[in-house]
Formats: structure tokens, sequence, C-alpha cells
């Protein structure tokens, strides 16, 4: 992405009345964003886009822009767009991925695999216990904690993360000129000042607004190749959460508790629904599978001599990516496999250098094996 079309992304953001779904609807008949920005009222409304949005797009708060921009020059501020290359390939799988992403911290994190773990605000001490536990034991293992900065079971994942001197990334319900809840302001300096990283889909002085919650959840279990549910009642965020998981094609996770317990009964639901009953670290490193593998050895160098020879299923999904860009729906299509399954492969087969996440879906980046 050329970064002069960094203005029209963030000015995509703040379109009022478009999310990024019917946006990325719209980029499908443009050849690029400022194609999209330019076209005529006649151009428009050959495309479906109604003559309402053509006078939104033309009455763009630039002095807003220019203020992001700004903030964006820091070195530890990042603005990662739909069409950069920083974008998290998972994340953009899912059905409305976020334009853009303010970032603050060290995109390292964002890189690597990432474990949510979420829950219950007030949870009790022996809850705040076992998502510390699991959190510093992903962390041990080379993944990146993912959470929600809220009291609560997520402020105890990112501790546990990063006692154990590993990577957590915080997805805040506001803009990152705004710390929610205030309390945490300390533990969001704490991940930033250990290389994690804090990230919003909110323009920067966006304050908290009930609305952004769930919003945030699906930006947690879209970054994530499972969600662990520590606590939660039955009507909670995390079971939101939980289900944009289980809509985004990741393994859910959620630890038991008694039955006299509220905040059990959350869990209890989703292991009734077919999440996974976790007891120990193991539960979960054992469904992850490979991915744990390469985690623990470490990211594979680029070099083609220390790429592994591919399993069957690998490189049978590789075969169905060609060099051009291949939509992620062509290739369930073509493999006959689970969303899961194949988010899960893919992350390998990128890990090591086979494949490119592009706008659109992968490329092939290798000639032969």
């Amino acid at each position: 992405m050329t970064t002069n079309h960094l203005p029209y992304w963030l000015a995509a953001m703040y379109l009022p009345g478009v999310g990024p779904r019917t946006f990325l609807r719209w980029m499908d008949h443009f050849a690029d964003i400022t194609a999209l920005f330019h076209a005529t009222d006649d151009e428009l409304r050959a495309k479906g886009i109604p003559c309402a949005h053509g006078k939104a797009l033309r009455s763009i708060d630039w002095q807003s822009i220019d203020e992001d921009l700004e903030w964006a020059r820091s070195p530890d501020h990042h603005i990662i767009t739909i069409a950069d290359q920083e974008y998290p390939r998972l994340l953009r799988e899912i059905a409305d991925p976020p334009l853009v992403l303010f970032a603050r911290g060290h995109l390292t994190a964002i890189r690597l695999p990432q474990v949510a773990i979420v829950g219950a605000r007030n949870a009790t001490p022996v809850g705040l216990k076992n998502a510390e536990r699991f959190a510093y034991q992903l962390a041990e293992r080379g993944f990146a904690v993912t959470s929600g900065l809220a009291l609560g079971i997520d402020g105890a994942s990112h501790r546990g993360a990063l006692a154990a001197r590993g990577l957590t990334i915080g997805v805040s319900g506001t803009g990152l000129h705004v710390t929610y809840p205030p309390a945490h302001r300390h533990l969001v300096e704490e991940v930033v000042a250990n290389n994690g990283l804090v990230i919003s889909e909110f323009p920067l002085s966006a304050k908290p607004h009930p609305g952004n919650f769930p919003r945030r959840n699906r930006i947690i279990s879209g970054l994530s190749l499972g969600v662990l549910v520590v606590e939660a009642a039955l009507k909670s965020g995390s079971l939101i959460t939980a289900r944009h998981a289980l809509d985004h094609g990741r393994d859910v996770f959620a630890i038991p508790g008694s039955i006299h317990n509220p905040l059990a009964k959350g869990c209890h639901h989703l292991i009734r629904q077919g999440a996974k009953l976790v007891e120990t670290i193991e539960d979960i490193l054992e469904e992850l599978g490979e991915i744990n593998a390469v985690c623990l050895s470490g990211h594979p160098p680029s070099g083609t001599e220390s790429r592994p020879v591919l399993s069957p299923d690998h490189r049978q999904l590789l075969d169905q990516i060609g060099y051009e860009i291949t939509p992620m729906d062509v290739i369930l299509l073509r493999s006959g496999l689970t969303a899961g399954e194949v988010s899960s492969i893919l992350l390998i087969l990128e890990l090591y250098g086979y494949i490119q996440s592009v706008r659109g879906g992968y490329i092939r980046t290798i000639l032969d094996q």
C-alpha cells in the first residue's frame, strides 16, 4: 500500500453509517480506494452506492485525519489498514474486519500466534488465579495472550503473560487516548513497555460506549486461534466473544467450575455446546497441535533450507493456492475442510513462508517445495 492511501482509509473509518462489510463491498468495484473517493455521482450510482453516501465521501473531516496522522509519527504509534501487509491474517478473514487499527507498542506481538483469554469482570480469586496461570503458561510456550483490558479475568490474563516475560495484546473498547477502565492505566503502560501491543478500531478520542464492547470482542476472537473462557455468567460479554470465535471457525475452550457458582454457568453452557473442557494447559496445546510445535521452536527462519517437508494434508491445502490471489472462500471450497482446520494449516504455511496473506486472500510464494 502506498502511503498516500492511508488518509483515505482513515476517511473510510469516519464515514457515518457505513460499516466495514459495506465499505469492502464497495471496494470490489474500484481499482483502489482513491478511485472510490474520487468517483462521480454517476459512477457511484452505477455501482449501487446511494447518493447520500456519495455526499459523505466528499464531506470528510480532514482535520481529524491530519491529527491521526500526526499521532502516528511517534515511534511506538501505528496505524494499520486492511490493505497493509502488517494487518493480522486471521482478523482479515472475519466477516466484518476493521478497516483500520490504531496500535500502540510493538508490532512483533501481532505477528505471533495468539490465544485469547476472557472472562468475568467480578471474577472469583480462583478464576483470577486460573487466568493468570494459563496466560503465563501460554506465553512461556511462545503464544501472545490476547484479551480486552477489562477488570477481572482480562487484567489477570495480561498480567500472567507479563509475569512470564511473554507478549500480550490488549484490545480496547475506547480510542487509545482514553484508558478504560482508568484503573488499568498502569497495566496499559506495562504492556507497551514490555514489547506488547494495545490496539483499537475506534477513533483516538472515542469514549467508552456500551456498543463498543461487542465490536471489540469480535476483534479479540478474530485475532486468535482460540478463545479460553475462564469464568462467565450466562449473559456476558465473554459468551459474545465465544460466539464470535465459533462464527470465525476458532477453537473455544472453557474451564468448568462449581455448579453453585453463577460464574461457572457460562462455561458449562459453552461445554454443552461443544467447547473443549480445559483442566490443564495441555488440553489447549493438544487442540492447537502443530501450531504449538512451531511456537516452541520459535519462528522459522526465512531461508528455504529451514522449511520442513509438508504433511499430506498441508501439501494438499498448499496445492489449492495459486501464485495469483486465491480468496479464502475458494480455498475452503477446494479443500473440503472446516474453517478452523483451514485457518490452522494456513498459519503453519505462512509461518514457514510457503504463502503470504494479502488483501483478498493468499498467494503462494515458493515455486517448489
